[in-house]
């Protein structure tokens, strides 16, 4: 059960008809999504739900809006951390921190924001570069569950000690647990940092740009589409952000091979960021 091992041409056919009725259904666009990737976390969902083929998957999402609520989450879940990859947030301190200060009010974009966790590790350093102030940090997922637990800003108080040795590890000036209450099984983040914090529903696929930024961060999602939907969302965040705004990828992604190449020049090519020149 919950096996894509199935006839080929049936299965891909099945997957077409599922992502349509989705994309007709509730508006989510996975239609255009990496098929290697998106095949796994259908297989995921499958198994979750008790089905044996996607047609099946099909009538219980299409017909059961928690089972949709479900689906999405296993489709979009990202693999997170605070202070995840310590040597992009040490680059983007070096790097990025003295550009932001020229600005007198600084705008960020954190696209695919999943839980928060990533959020709050660029609010974390903002505030100690002082700059947290004078920020806007507007965090976006297309998932509203996701983005309503990252808004809440709590997080497994056993995380914390890998998430110090991450934050250590990113150059972090002060003590960690200055950041954080802990409560039962629980830290919660100090509500300083959330308050020029905006998290809102946005979907990547399917929604446009709402602002002019000076950052846009999207690390680690551009991966699970196709080179089509990559083109399109790179169009996006290139029309979003100012001249000379920033542009973070994740260590997977590039700017390579495609048709946004030649607007961008490396600030840090091994951290995956750069600069749009035109």
């Amino acid at each position: 059960m919950g096996t894509l091992v199935k006839n080929k041409p049936l299965v891909d056919i099945e997957l077409q008809l599922l992502l349509e009725g989705v994309f007709r259904q509730y508006g989510f666009d996975f239609r255009e999504y990496a098929p290697a990737s998106l095949k796994r976390r259908i297989s995921t969902a499958m198994q979750a739900e008790g089905v044996a083929t996607i047609s099946e998957l099909q009538k219980k999402v299409l017909h059961d809006p928690d089972c949709m609520e479900r689906f999405v989450l296993t489709l979009s879940i990202n693999v997170t951390s605070l202070f995840r990859d310590p040597s992009f947030y040490a680059a983007f301190r070096q790097k990025v921190i003295p550009l932001l200060r020229t600005y007198p009010f600084i705008r960020i974009w954190h696209a695919g924001c999943a839980t928060g966790e990533e959020v709050y590790s660029l609010a974390i350093l903002l505030e100690e570069e002082g700059l947290l102030r004078r920020a806007r940090i507007y965090a976006t997922d297309m998932n509203e569950a996701v983005v309503k637990k990252a808004r809440a800003g709590i997080f497994p108080l056993k995380s914390m000690k890998e998430y110090t040795a991450n934050y250590q590890k990113a150059g972090g000036t002060r003590s960690f647990s200055e950041y954080y209450t802990a409560q039962y099984d629980s830290a919660i983040l100090r509500p300083e940092l959330t308050k020029n914090i905006v998290f809102s529903a946005h979907n990547l696929a399917t929604d446009g740009s709402f602002n002019e930024f000076n950052v846009i961060l999207c690390r680690n999602v551009l991966i699970y589409f196709n080179q089509a939907l990559q083109e399109r969302v790179l169009a996006l965040f290139r029309d979003s952000l100012v001249h000379l705004g920033i542009l973070a990828l994740g260590r997977k992604e590039s700017l390579r091979a495609t048709t946004h190449e030649d607007f961008f020049e490396p600030l840090d090519a091994g951290e995956r960021l750069f600069r749009r020149i035109k």
